[in-house]
């Protein structure tokens, strides 16, 4: 299973232990289906900080990277690439 793979996983599993009765996708808007609000969306925020070992720097707390199983596991990707040094 892939790194981005186990991201989703993770993410989804998350939101279905707190909505048991919830079937979401991973492409589906999860802010449409009317499951979040904004104590759940700094939940997701603070979840996948310490799951993944990461630090989401403001310029990314926009809604675009919480709508989605799938954008969630993109931002989890982008924030895990290490950077290099020149």
């Amino acid at each position: 299973m892939s790194e981005y793979t186990t991201a989703q996983t993770q993410i989804l599993s998350f939101i279905e232990a707190r909505f048991p009765q919830a079937s979401i996708e991973t492409g589906q808007d999860i802010f449409s289906l009317g499951y979040i609000n904004s104590l759940f969306a700094m939940e997701l925020v603070m979840f996948i900080e310490k799951t993944f070992g990461l630090t989401i720097p403001n310029d990314e707390l926009r809604i675009d990277n919480f709508r989605t199983v799938e954008a969630m596991a993109d931002l989890v990707a982008r924030r895990s690439v290490p950077v290099s040094v020149d």
